[in-house]
């Protein structure tokens, strides 16, 4: 893990290059490839996605109906489980469910104003939904549940999940399914990468087209979400996995180490970080670190994880460290400090704040509530966790009665007119031409003036 210590005159440039981490993996050759699959997809539909299959995948589908599974697939798959394997699936969805339900939109209530126009701001539901599970190392069927029971929550019509089958037989593994039965969603295609995107956003003979496309993905998923934003919605572009560690002098090295490697264990991209004002600390963390990678089953990865983007950070006190945390703006911020629950006012800018050593992030990723979907590589200075509002749009809604349209309709014209926009001004005038002349003197009258400054 690279090592830095505030008080270095190198730190502030050692320190920037940690925070400018990203998802740089689209970046050439993955763009390039993204763009022609996904031009591909649009051009050919089905016939390309068999092809990509077959290539990407190492199986064939046969005819396009081979890469769809519906409720009695999943349905299946979950009875198939284990009963503690169905437990804790549905008391994950539980939890999530209820978390999100507590969830309030941004409505406007509906008003009549003093001129009588009435407005308002309402919200609606998506029709329809694509989701992405991730396959490839690791199956991810809590990111269906984080994905799926919100959009439901939100009141989508449909929800469509895509997801690679396994390589080579294009089996789906029985947990996702299983997430696919209890999350409630209608369909699911086994494909993946940037067709998988592209057929979402599109539409094909088999799958159909969505409004939005949510969920984590590889180099190809986020390059292809880039590419299709403008024909549908997406939720954000998910980079690699990433943690910063927050701890003060009392902190427990192995549960510091622990966190750090939960995160490095997903991706050798994943980005684990550790902010401390005690080099005790940080030097006792180093080796709890090495002690637990020994025999952890996905070592290589966390391992090449923490040894290229893992970094410890030795700060001058508490303050500093909080400061340099609110800077890198990490998608999971760990509080392993006695004043955890203090210090989480001081916080502005993270995915998720997990506060105090009895919130490990994992439980975050399980079924605390919150879903698990996050801004990453420092998208969390201005994005927010996917939510149930992810999945709604608001709408203005405006009634103006012909008396209060001839009272703001001066200053209409003025501004139109300003603008040069003789046509707006007209549409307007063609309307207060029929409001009764004693209705526009009486509302005019009424109409707002502006305040004299003093």
């Amino acid at each position: 893990m690279q090592k830095l210590d505030t008080r270095d005159p190198s730190f502030r440039a050692a320190w920037a290059r940690i925070c400018a981490r990203g998802s740089d993996e689209d970046e050439g050759p993955v763009r390039e490839a993204a763009q022609r699959i996904v031009a591909d997809v649009r051009a050919r539909g089905d016939a390309a996605l068999l092809e990509y299959t077959r290539r990407f995948d190492g199986w064939d589908p046969g005819t396009a109906d081979g890469i769809v599974l519906g409720p009695d697939a999943m349905r299946a798959a979950y009875a198939s489980l284990p009963a503690g394997g169905r437990r804790a699936l549905s008391l994950a969805a539980k939890r999530i469910a209820d978390f999100h339900r507590r969830e309030r939109d941004a409505e406007v209530p509906s008003r009549r104003d003093a001129i009588g126009a009435t407005l308002a701001q309402v919200v609606r539901p998506l029709a329809r939904v694509g989701l992405y599970a991730p396959g490839g190392t690791a199956r991810y069927p809590s990111s269906v549940l984080m994905t799926a029971i919100p959009a439901r929550v939100a009141g989508v019509g449909e929800i469509v999940v895509c997801s690679p089958g396994v390589r080579g037989t294009g089996e789906m593994d029985p947990w996702t399914l299983a997430a696919c039965h209890v999350a409630g969603v209608s369909r699911l295609f086994r494909i993946g990468g940037a067709q998988a995107v592209a057929a979402l956003a599109y539409g094909t003979a088999t799958v159909p087209a969505v409004d939005k496309i949510c969920g984590p993905g590889n180099a190809y998923v986020a390059a292809a979400k880039r590419l299709v934003f403008g024909q549908v919605d997406i939720d954000m572009i998910a980079g690699p996995s990433e943690i910063l560690v927050l701890a003060d002098g009392k902190a427990d090295p192995a549960e510091v180490a622990a966190d750090l490697l939960a995160q490095a264990e997903h991706d050798p991209r994943a980005v684990s970080v550790l902010v401390t004002p005690s080099a005790d600390v940080a030097g006792r963390t180093v080796e709890e670190v090495e002690r637990q990678l020994a025999d952890l089953p996905r070592r290589e990865i966390a391992g090449a994880s923490i040894r290229d983007r893992g970094a410890i950070v030795v700060s001058k006190d508490l303050a500093e460290a909080v400061r340099l945390a609110d800077e890198f703006a990490p998608e999971h911020l760990a509080l392993h400090a006695r004043s955890a629950a203090a210090l989480v006012r001081k916080i502005s800018r993270a995915g998720a704040v997990f506060v105090g050593t009895s919130t490990p992030e994992a439980v975050g990723d399980y079924l605390a509530g919150p879903s698990h979907v996050l801004p990453t590589a420092g998208t969390a200075r201005f994005a927010s966790p996917l939510s149930v509002a992810t999945f709604r749009r608001r709408m203005s809604v405006l009634d103006l009665t012909p008396a209060a349209l001839a009272a703001v309709a001066p200053a209409v014209e003025t501004l139109a007119k300003a603008e040069g926009l003789e046509g707006h001004w007209r549409a307007v005038a063609v309307r207060v031409a029929k409001t009764p002349a004693k209705a526009r003197v009486r509302r005019a009258a009424r109409a707002p003036r502006p305040r004299r400054r003093r």
